[in-house]
């Protein structure tokens, strides 16, 4: 026989291994949910660190490819100039010798030297007389180079040969914007952002600007940026551009665009036309030389020796409030 206040407490114990029970289940359902979004997290970093890792890669190829395309160039203009005979390749199917295909790369060899046996006395006069075309080439280029350096420049240094874009930094989610922006790993004093100027991939660009703008007002904003700068490495982060800023020992602002400008527009000066260098040769410090007249007018209006920065049919480039300061 149950007594009723032994009842009541067994019901009172049931109750509360109920509660506990769900209570449990309740928190095992949290606990697989919060793992569910790490792991969503882990992915999501993986995904982001791929994309810059890949976007980096597609820029060092490129610069790869352009300094191949420069030094075969190179060489067909040594070999035009020791009087070896250059043979186009043809765009039809591979030549043929004796059933066998000949690289292009040879080509311009085959041409220029009889194939001889390996070891043979005729190889070894075909050498010398090669070595010494080449020393006869290398004193007539240096004769010829003689005048050419000695000649000015046609050119006058002025702002035409700068390549000033509309620099447009782009978040992953595709609204316009900087890519990450974000201090640099071995300089507090440096920024480094991702900024698309209208080419295939985003340019790499190192900014001293830490002291002066904060990183919030780095981020999904428009820039003026000088494209034909040598790249140069910052302190192992290759830098392929320059954000253009009014400046003064206290005081930095970047220049803004005017409204309705789109990544890759170009900067215009009214009264000089001509086109930019692909790259500035840091030797004959052609920016230094433009720099100085780089100035923002009593309207904080961007200009060189007073003509506006200009995008054709939007407006000018300005300063917030910067008047009558540098620009660099």
């Amino acid at each position: 026989m149950i007594f009723p206040h032994s009842w009541i407490k067994m019901a009172a114990n049931k109750a509360i291994l109920n509660r506990l029970e769900q209570k449990g289940e309740e928190a095992d359902q949290v606990i697989e949910y919060l793992k569910q979004q790490v792991a969503l997290l882990k992915e999501k970093a993986i995904l982001q660190a791929t994309l810059r890792e890949e976007k980096k890669l597609h820029v060092e190829n490129a610069k790869l490819k352009k300094e191949i395309e420069g030094l075969k160039q190179e060489l067909i203009q040594a070999e035009i100039r020791n009087g070896v005979k250059q043979i186009p390749v043809p765009s039809g199917p591979s030549v043929q010798a004796n059933s066998t295909s000949i690289p292009s790369e040879n080509l311009i060899q085959s041409v220029s030297a009889p194939v001889l046996p390996s070891g043979t006395k005729g190889e070894e006069e075909e050498k010398k007389k090669k070595e010494n075309m080449e020393k006869k080439g290398e004193k007539k280029e240096k004769k010829q180079k003689q005048p050419a350096a000695a000649a000015p420049d046609s050119k006058p240094i002025d702002v035409s040969l700068l390549d000033l874009h509309i620099g447009c930094t782009v978040l992953l989610s595709g609204k316009h914007g900087i890519i990450a922006a974000k201090k640099h790993p071995d300089a507090d004093s440096l920024y480094v952002e991702e900024v698309d100027v209208g080419e295939k991939v985003p340019r790499t660009v190192v900014s001293g600007l830490v002291k002066y703008v904060p990183l919030d007002q780095m981020q999904d904003r428009m820039v003026i940026l000088l494209c034909n700068l040598k790249p140069a490495k910052i302190r192992r982060v290759i830098s392929q551009a320059m954000v253009m800023c009014a400046s003064s020992p206290e005081k930095v602002e970047i220049l803004d665009p005017p409204s309705g400008s789109v990544p890759g527009d170009r900067i215009a000066f009214e009264g000089f036309s001509g086109q930019p260098k692909k790259e500035l040769n840091p030797k004959k410090k052609i920016w230094e030389q433009i720099q100085p007249d780089l100035l923002t007018n009593d309207q904080c209006v961007a200009t060189y020796k007073g003509v506006p920065f200009e995008v054709k049919g939007k407006g000018v480039c300005r300063a917030q409030t910067m008047s009558n300061s540098g620009i660099k």
